[in-house]
């Protein structure tokens, strides 16, 4: 079954954002202080955000953990 990804980057703000789920929910912290995890009520991933991305190092990735489970927020 095929999932729609909808990804916004922002130039000017340098913000690019992943939304797996157009679902309420509210942005919270991870343990990479360039990345925001978007959740549901439940913890459920909606999708991520990151800051900064233009500062990036280009020769490694950037390794972020979203704790939250992917439910079927729709």
């Amino acid at each position: 079954m095929a999932e729609r990804v909808k990804i916004w980057f922002d130039p000017e703000a340098d913000f690019l954002e992943v939304i797996f789920s157009e679902a309420p929910g509210y942005m919270r912290e991870t343990e990479n202080d360039a990345v925001m995890e978007r959740v549901d009520i439940e913890g459920n991933l909606l999708g991520f955000s990151i800051l900064a991305v233009s500062q990036l190092a280009k020769s490694r990735p950037l390794i972020a953990e979203l704790l939250s489970g992917r439910g079927n927020a729709a």
